[in-house]
C-alpha cells in the first residue's frame, strides 16, 4: 500500500480539522505517493528516531508532536529540527504528526490515559463549541431512506453514543420545472406537488463538503433543496481532556503511587493532600493546566496532567488534588493508538514503536 493510504487511515481516526489553531499537525515532510516500507511510531521526532527508521528500512515516521512548528527561511542543520528535516529528505522518509487533533478526537490521547488508569464512564471535559451544523433537506417519500443512509454514511447523525439520529416529517413539496430541466417527477412547465419527507440531522462542521456531496449523489432530484444551520451546541464527542470514575475509591497516597508506577514517572509533583478519597478523575495529557477550572467544576477529586504552573498549586489547593506527571510520561502511550490503527487497517505492513526514549527531561 502507499503511504497516502496509511496517512488517510490515521486522519480518519483523528481528522486534522480537530486540531487547535496554534498547531501544525499533519504531513511534515515527504511525498506520500511512495509505497510504504514500514512505519516507526514515536512521541517526538529526534535524530535518533530518524536513524532508527533508516536502520529498519522504514520510510514513514508517525509522531504525536509535530517536528515543524514554525516557518524556516533556511535549512542549514543548526538545530536538531533542521538536521532531522535534512536527514529525512535525504533518505526519502515521510514524517506525519497527529497532535491536538489526536488530543481532541474521540478515543484519542486522553481516552488512552483514562484506559491506563482504569476509568469508567469517561466523558470529554471541555467539549468543542460551535463545531456542529444542522442539515435539513426534502426528499420524495420513496427515496427518503436511501438519502438518510447516505447522510449517515457520510458522517451525519451522531449525538453522544447514538448514531443514525434524524428527525423526519412528511409534508408536500411543490415546484415547477423550467426549460432545459430533467425533472425526476412532474413535467416541464407544470406546477407539481410531491409527497416529501423533511429530514433533519446533525454533522461536524468539517464534514460539510463530504456530506453535501453525498446528499447530491443520493438525492433523486436534479436540484436538491437543503439548508445548513450553525449550532451553538457543545460537541460532546470531541474536545479537550476527559473525566471519568474509578471502579473503587482509592486513598490519595495509594492513587498517586499507582499513577507513578503506571506511567513510570521519575517524580510525581502534587498539591497538598487532605485525606480525601479519589473516585472521580479528570485528566489531560501534555500541558493541560488550562483545564483546571473545568476539572473543579466537574466535581473531580483529582486532576492529572503533564505540566502545571507554580501558582496553580496555590490557586486550587483546597478545590482538587493536582498531580503533575510530566509531559512525556502523560503522552507516551500515543504510540499504542497509532499502532492499533495501522495494524488493524494494514496487517501486512511492518510497524514498530520506537525504542528511543525521547524525553528531554531527566531525573536524578
Amino acid at each position: 500500500m502507499k503511504i497516502k493510504e496509511v496517512v488517510d487511515a490515521l486522519e480518519m481516526f483523528a481528522p486534522l480539522p480537530l486540531q487547535d489553531g496554534f498547531d501544525n499537525a499533519g504531513l511534515q515532510i515527504g511525498l506520500t505517493d511512495a509505497e510504504a516500507a514500514g512505519a516507526l511510531l514515536c512521541l517526538d521526532v529526534t535524530e535518533a528516531v530518524v536513524d532508527e527508521a533508516i536502520s529498519l528500512g522504514y520510510n514513514l515516521i508517525v509522531s504525536h508532536h509535530p517536528l515543524i512548528f514554525k516557518g524556516y527561511k533556511s535549512i542549514t542543520g543548526k538545530d536538531y529540527v533542521e538536521r532531522c528535516i535534512m536527514k529525512a529528505i535525504k533518505h526519502d522518509i515521510v514524517i506525519f504528526s497527529m497532535h491536538t487533533n489526536l488530543d481532541n478526537a474521540p478515543q484519542g490521547v486522553n481516552y488512552k490515559i483514562a484506559e491506563k488508569i482504569g476509568l469508567q464512564n469517561v466523558q470529554i471535559l471541555e467539549p468543542k463549541e460551535n463545531a456542529l451544523l444542522k442539515l435539513v433537506t426534502f426528499v420524495p417519500v420513496k427515496q427518503a431512506e436511501q438519502v438518510r443512509q447516505a447522510l449517515f454514511n457520510a458522517g451525519c447523525g451522531c449525538i453522544g453514543n447514538y448514531d443514525s439520529c434524524s428527525y423526519n416529517l412528511e409534508g408536500k413539496g411543490t415546484f415547477r420545472a423550467g426549460e432545459g430541466t430533467h425533472p425526476f417527477c412532474g413535467k416541464q412547465g407544470e406546477l407539481h406537488e410531491e409527497p416529501e419527507v423533511r429530514i433533519e440531522t446533525i454533522l461536524p462542521a468539517f464534514k460539510k463538503s463530504a456530506v453535501v456531496r453525498a446528499l447530491i449523489a443520493a438525492h433523486p432530484y436534479e436540484e436538491p433543496a437543503y439548508d445548513l444551520y450553525p449550532l451553538q451546541n457543545n460537541w460532546s464527542q470531541a474536545g479537550a481532556g476527559v473525566v471519568g470514575e474509578l471502579p473503587t475509591p482509592e486513598a490519595e497516597d495509594d492513587f498517586l503511587h499507582r499513577i507513578k508506577h503506571t506511567f513510570e514517572v521519575g517524580c510525581v509533583k502534587h498539591s497538598r493532600t487532605n485525606g480525601r478519597m479519589i473516585r472521580k478523575v479528570a485528566l489531560c495529557g501534555g500541558a493541560g493546566a488550562f483545564l483546571l477550572p473545568r476539572a473543579v467544576a466537574s466535581g473531580a477529586d483529582v486532576f492529572i496532567t503533564g505540566e502545571v504552573k507554580y501558582h496553580d498549586y496555590f490557586s486550587y489547593e483546597n478545590s482538587i488534588l493536582v498531580a503533575e506527571i510530566g509531559h512525556y510520561e502523560s503522552e507516551q502511550y500515543t504510540k499504542e493508538i497509532f499502532y492499533s490503527i495501522i495494524r488493524e487497517m494494514f496487517p501486512s505492513l511492518s510497524v514498530s514503536m520506537t525504542s528511543v526514549n525521547t524525553n528531554p527531561i531527566k531525573y536524578l
